[in-house]
């Protein structure tokens, strides 16, 4: 787990990213700022840009394969520029868009009979990857509460993520829940508050 403090650090240093790129047309790694011992640890990150609300971009890594600070520098540029479905950022949207950072817990996979997984979900909790062949979904822990999405909206709506059928979880598919820590700007370049979304009773 990040502290506060760390998390401000993590979306200054995914801003920062962006900003340098934009300046220099360089990437950064991380290791030109001076951060606390858990950025270099291996953890699964996702970087997501808002802009008056709506999405702008969002990609990550899923797996903790790479050091955090690595993690969010490649996610940042990879959100802002190489999300295929948006335009590359412009440098005058850099003072108009939000960002956020989610730490992910490793994914694992849920082990129970198909019509069981719903009920080993947990809304504002879990995210949700799905598997089946070479297709691949994820969503993060903060789409179904913020989409007003049930355990089965959510799982249907990773299946199409995956470009599957919304069904796929009941007929084969590999469901991986992950937790994660949300850091994100209130408005852009604002103050960084730790998001956190009521359990459903």
């Amino acid at each position: 787990m990040l502290t506060v403090t760390e998390g401000k650090m993590a979306v200054q240093l995914a801003r920062n990213t962006i900003k340098t790129y934009f300046l220099t047309g360089k990437m950064m790694d991380g290791s030109e700022a001076e951060l606390p011992p858990i950025f270099n640890e291996k953890r699964g990150v996702f970087i997501t840009l808002t802009e008056n609300g709506m999405l702008r971009g969002c990609i990550g890594h899923p797996y903790p394969e790479s050091t955090l600070k690595y993690a969010i520098t490649d996610s940042a540029i990879s959100a802002a520029f190489r999300d295929p479905r948006f335009p590359p950022l412009h440098i005058d949207e850099l003072d108009k868009v939000e960002v956020e950072v989610t730490v992910l817990t490793p994914p694992e996979r849920i082990k129970v009979a198909p019509g069981d997984i719903p009920s080993r979900i947990e809304i504002g909790r879990h995210g949700l990857i799905v598997k089946k062949g070479y297709r691949q979904g994820l969503l993060l822990p903060q789409v179904a509460p913020e989409n007003d999405m049930d355990e089965i909206d959510f799982l249907s709506h990773t299946c199409l993520k995956a470009g599957l059928e919304p069904d796929a979880w009941l007929t084969g598919a590999d469901v991986y829940s992950f937790e994660g820590q949300i850091f994100s700007e209130t408005e852009p370049n604002g103050e960084v508050m730790e998001k956190h979304f009521e359990k459903n009773e």
